[in-house]
């Protein structure tokens, strides 16, 4: 019986994370911004990268929520919670009230839920450029996405 190897989060440049993106995220691109990046290594070699940043939409109060803004890794067995659960302490540690995050509708949230986190609700997804605002990257996907949080003051 083979255990899973040992996991331990380092601290990352936003370069760094974003090269991580570039070559792992199935349906996103690099991030512009971050408040902070986190890496995951297995046996001293770098499995994966969580990128944690203000929140995207305009609704939320962007100095008191955090929001992880990508995640990938390699595969490594566990690296998703490993990772959502470091991002979650380190932006309690800062200060926010909460963290959250935005995945596809048809994903499981399987490793939101073993780091803890609270499906919080769906959005209707779909475009953000308006007739009074375009510009806005279409590159992603568009469909509806589930909201995740970790709560950490009321």
């Amino acid at each position: 019986m083979s255990s899973a190897p040992r996991l331990s989060v380092i601290p990352l440049t936003l370069a760094q994370a974003n090269e991580l993106v570039k070559k792992w995220h199935r349906h996103h691109k690099p991030v512009i911004g971050h408040r902070f990046s986190l890496g995951c290594e297995a046996g001293g070699v770098l499995c994966g990268a969580v990128i944690v940043g203000r929140p995207v939409s305009r609704e939320l109060p962007a100095y008191s929520v955090a929001e992880v803004t990508r995640l990938v890794t390699d595969g490594t067995p566990m690296a998703c919670s490993f990772l959502y659960q470091a991002a979650a302490r380190t932006a309690k540690e800062m200060g926010f009230n909460s963290i959250h995050t935005y995945i596809l509708e048809t994903e499981p949230g399987t490793s939101l839920k073993a780091a803890g986190w609270t499906l919080d609700g769906r959005t209707a997804g779909g475009n953000w450029n308006h007739s009074w605002r375009k510009g806005r990257r279409v590159d992603q996907p568009m469909m509806m996405k589930q909201r995740w949080i970790r709560r950490f003051k009321p």
